[in-house]
């Protein structure tokens, strides 16, 4: 198995990323050959590389010259041109996914549907170059697997189309829940929205470099020389001849709690899963006085038990909690597009530790929209969507 590793100790962008990938030696060449099958109007931008240096450490730095400044798009246009190019189903696929988190979390941001969704920087050549570009030269790499390490959050204030932002800017915040944060480096925007897309949409599991069989060291710099680390995207490429299930720790947190309401402990598992928590679960108990209760338990990453522990306490009447860490086993899961009668719908596939696929279905949410549209059981949209062929659906 062919594994990437992301080193994203001074954080993430997609042109980092792809200055990186090209550091492992795809050929500039063959990468501008395969985005001219997205038709953009020609001589609308210009790609090239350096040698370059951030804190005396060499890195590659990846550039896109910029003709057509004025050209915004609508997510349903890029999603558009990426189907219907001429590029291969698993470079379109990964684009198409890097994009729909990027889009829903524009749409959360500005309460808006999908559909709507505008972009200005995001929608630019240059980010659609970065997302189809790492998609590209993931498959030139023949990656199959991809981890990452924590990322930075960063501070300050940062200039877009939409004004002066906080660091991180709204999307990129909705885009970073649920991943493994530090708060190790400085301020800046360490992160972008398009880097946050790219970990969001295909990194697998997060911690420590798996064990694997170095090969090859890529080195993306980006934009900025902060002065407090190297402002570099490292990535190392590797095969691993195991083909177990992927593990990663985790920290199992528990309260016992008789005397909060239904209402409060449903507020409360809300809150604990839209601020990062992996899971969070209820466990009927009897407690002293024979007095019913439950555990509330939910699963976090180490870096998380703070906050997170500390919302449980907060909002909840227990005055105390226990917590240990657990290693767990996780199969990749990964999310596709298919096209059924209902529209495009997406499915979350279960690959096996050979790469095969265990089993998918399609995702509740979508389902639930759908429904509401057709205005049709949602059990019924699932019936089909399970029982029938993709195409049938």
């Amino acid at each position: 198995m062919t594994i990437l590793y992301l080193d994203c100790y001074a954080g993430i962008s997609g042109d980092m990323t792809v200055g990186a990938l090209l550091d492992l030696g795809v050929p500039l060449e063959y990468l501008c050959s395969e985005l001219g099958k997205l038709e953009l109007p020609t001589g609308s931008y210009e790609l090239s590389t350096s040698r370059t240096e951030r804190q005396h450490i060499a890195a590659l730095k990846f550039d896109v010259a910029i003709k057509d400044h004025h050209t915004h798009r609508h997510y349903a246009g890029i999603d558009a041109m990426i189907s219907e190019s001429g590029l291969s189903d698993p470079v379109k696929e990964k684009s198409r996914m890097i994009f729909r988190r990027l889009a829903e979390a524009e749409a959360l941001v500005h309460d808006v549907a999908i559909e709507e969704v505008h972009f200005h920087e995001v929608g630019a050549v240059d980010s659609i170059i970065d997302i189809v570009g790492t998609a590209i030269c993931l498959e030139y790499l023949r990656v199959e697997q991809i981890y990452a390490s924590a990322l930075p959050l960063g501070s300050g204030f940062v200039e877009t189309a939409h004004g002066r932002l906080p660091v991180p800017a709204p999307a990129t915040a909705e885009l970073l829940k649920g991943l493994p944060l530090h708060g190790e480096c400085g301020p800046g925007e360490r992160v972008t929205p398009t880097g946050a897309a790219i970990v969001a949409a295909l990194v697998s599991g997060f911690g420590q470099q798996p064990t694997l069989q170095l090969e090859r060291i890529g080195s993306g710099a980006g934009g900025k020389d902060f002065s407090d680390c190297p402002n570099i995207l490292r990535v190392f490429l590797g095969t691993s001849a195991e083909k177990t299930a992927p593990t990663d720790e985790v920290i199992v947190v528990d309260a016992n709690i008789d005397d909060s309401t239904p209402e409060i402990l449903g507020y409360t598992m809300e809150r604990l899963l839209e601020e990062g928590a992996l899971d969070v679960f209820f466990t009927p108990i009897q407690m002293k006085k024979s007095r019913p209760g439950v555990i509330l338990s939910f699963l976090c990453r180490p870096e998380q038990l703070d906050q997170l522990a500390g919302l449980l306490l907060t909002e909840t009447s227990a005055i105390g909690l226990r917590y240990y860490r657990a290693d767990r086993i996780v199969l990749r899961r990964q999310i596709v597009e298919h096209q059924t009668r209902f529209g495009v719908v997406r499915f979350k596939q279960v690959i096996g530790n050979s790469g095969e696929l265990l089993r998918e279905s399609p995702e509740y949410e979508d389902c639930r929209r759908i429904a509401r549209e057709k205005g049709i059981p949602c059990r019924e949209v699932m019936a089909r969507l399970h029982s029938k062929g993709v195409s049938e659906a």
